[in-house]
């Protein structure tokens, strides 16, 4: 497995993102085997060399994937100059809807699945770009979220990464590994509830009202 940048998916058209799902619909259907050039080529009515073009070898296009389905986690930006409270709330809530919503999809579980199979010791393949082009890139954009509440004085702490790493436990807890193991993902509701109580314990751990001088 060659080494990938780290992608920004902004700068993928519609075009490009639309034969991203296409290739991550056949990973679904037919798993890594159906990966092939010719077959997302077909599947998304595109040129080889167009796919070439756009993402380079293989690993180019699985790094492009995983980091087309890791920009589905938002973290919006704040509608105004300064968010409110509730706004920051929201969105810390919206973060944790997506995130559960992802991990809980069938394209995540499909990519986990097939990374866990091919795992061992010296392996750098499809968990290494999991790591690299899915996990870090949410991290990031969770962790410049909380900083956000954390200069606004919403937030106190003193490690931006242990903060993030709470906010994530507390919002999967155990919901991946079920879902991993055949359990269904949670509907609608119980994302919401799921998502709401993960942000108001964060906020009990995390928030500054809350935080003895």
């Amino acid at each position: 497995m060659t080494a990938v940048a780290p992608l920004e998916t902004e700068t993928f058209s519609p075009r490009q993102n639309a034969v991203l799902e296409c290739a991550l619909k056949l990973l679904v259907a037919g798993g890594e085997k159906a990966l092939t050039t010719a077959g997302i080529a077909r599947a998304a009515n595109c040129s080889k060399e167009s796919l070439y073009k756009w993402f380079g070898d293989r690993d180019g296009m699985l790094a492009a994937m995983i980091a087309f389905q890791s920009s589905k986690v938002r973290t919006p930006a704040p509608r105004h100059g300064a968010p409110s409270l509730e706004d920051f709330t929201h969105n810390l809530r919206t973060f944790a809807v997506d995130l559960l919503t992802v991990l809980g999809g069938e394209v995540s579980l499909a990519l986990n699945r097939l990374a866990i199979g091919q795992a061992g010791p010296g392996n750098t393949g499809l968990g290494h770009l999991l790591i690299e082009q899915g996990r870090q890139p949410i991290e990031q954009r969770a962790r410049a979220l909380l900083e956000l509440g954390r200069r606004h004085g919403y937030l106190a702490f003193s490690d931006t990464r242990q903060a993030f790493e709470t906010l994530y436990g507390l919002v999967v807890r155990d919901a991946h590994l079920r879902y991993l193991l055949g359990d269904a993902p949670d509907n609608e509701h119980e994302l919401s509830a799921r998502a709401e109580l993960a942000v108001d314990q964060f906020f009990r751990l995390y928030g500054r009202k809350l935080l003895k001088d």
